[in-house]
């Protein structure tokens, strides 16, 4: 009987805790990475405001900053004609969307204690991941048509 509730237990815990996959997501997100370039799927002049924060051209080239082990982070928006500055954010990354094939990736803008003022996060979908890229996308609908935004970042080799 203590066996049985023995590998009950651990097979509990166990299924609560990350899976593997998630597990090495983070690692290979952790440390320093740059937003190279955004772009739309869509061609046109779309003012988008990316994370109701900035525009396009604002992210181009802001520096971003993973810290998995606690699941915060922070982007440095760089450019001069841009509200310049460090903001802070939490993430997630979730199993792979059964729909989509897809990973989730949620991401919520905080202030330098990790809260939000809001509660307002962004659902994104993690494309892609190696070692040195990552490529977010997030599909809104414009005119009633899907319209995606797509994230290219490179990771920073220190």
């Amino acid at each position: 009987m203590k066996q049985t509730l023995a590998l009950l237990l651990c097979t509990f815990l166990l299924s609560c805790g990350a899976s593997k996959t998630v597990k090495v997501s983070k690692k290979v997100i952790k440390g320093d990475w740059t937003l190279n370039e955004v772009t739309y799927s869509e061609s046109g002049t779309y003012k988008v405001n990316l994370l109701n924060d900035a525009e396009k051209n604002c992210f181009e080239g802001s520096t971003w900053q993973f810290i998995p082990n606690n699941n915060t982070g922070i982007y440095a928006i760089n450019k001069t004609d841009c509200a310049v500055g460090v903001r802070n954010f939490v993430f997630t990354i979730k199993e792979i969307n059964e729909i989509t094939g897809l990973y989730d990736f949620l991401l919520k803008p905080t202030d330098a204690k990790n809260k939000s003022q809001n509660n307002v996060g962004f659902r994104l979908n993690l494309t892609q991941l190696t070692e040195t890229s990552m490529v977010w996308e997030q599909t809104l609908s414009v005119d009633d048509k899907p319209f995606t935004i797509r994230m290219i970042f490179s990771k920073t080799i220190n």
